[in-house]
């Protein structure tokens, strides 16, 4: 599962995720890739599980890169404790997606395999995507 190996501070507050992706909105490896459309906490469990479904569909073919990671700690207080006495104990790690951010990337597959795959790979997010490729890609000449 992904989580940060050190933490400065155990917990963290909850913050506010208002407007547009400023970095990370851009496709910068790969030809291909899903880019968000939400606001959404994402946990580590969901990018693990989209980025096997991913793996297994290329075949261990070409490259895919997760431009996201859980770096945020999220708290739960236990089930029946009272009001009051603190925050809870940290639960797991998440990582804050707004409108824009790219989440996977994908190289090295055609374009029909590529969509595909990020499209199983969506499904196991809890955000809504669109498919994007690169600006200066032509899928009539690939014929991977």
């Amino acid at each position: 599962m992904l989580q940060p190996k050190k933490t400065k501070f155990r917990r963290q507050q909850k913050g506010r995720m208002k407007g547009f992706a400023q970095r990370g909105n851009q496709l910068s490896f790969g030809s291909f890739g899903i880019k968000s459309l939400q606001s959404k906490w994402i946990t580590g469990r969901q990018i693990e599980a989209a980025r096997i479904a991913v793996t297994r569909y290329m075949q261990r073919q070409g490259q895919v890169w997760v431009r996201i990671f859980p770096d945020k700690p999220i708290t739960k207080k236990g089930e029946g404790v009272r009001m009051g006495k603190g925050k809870g104990a940290p639960e797991g790690f998440v990582a804050p997606i707004t409108p824009g951010r790219i989440i996977f990337e994908v190289e090295g597959v055609s374009y029909d395999i590529a969509k595909e795959a990020l499209r199983l790979a969506a499904q196991k997010l809890p955000v809504t995507t669109k498919f994007v490729v690169r600006h200066d890609y032509d899928i009539q000449n690939q014929n991977a």
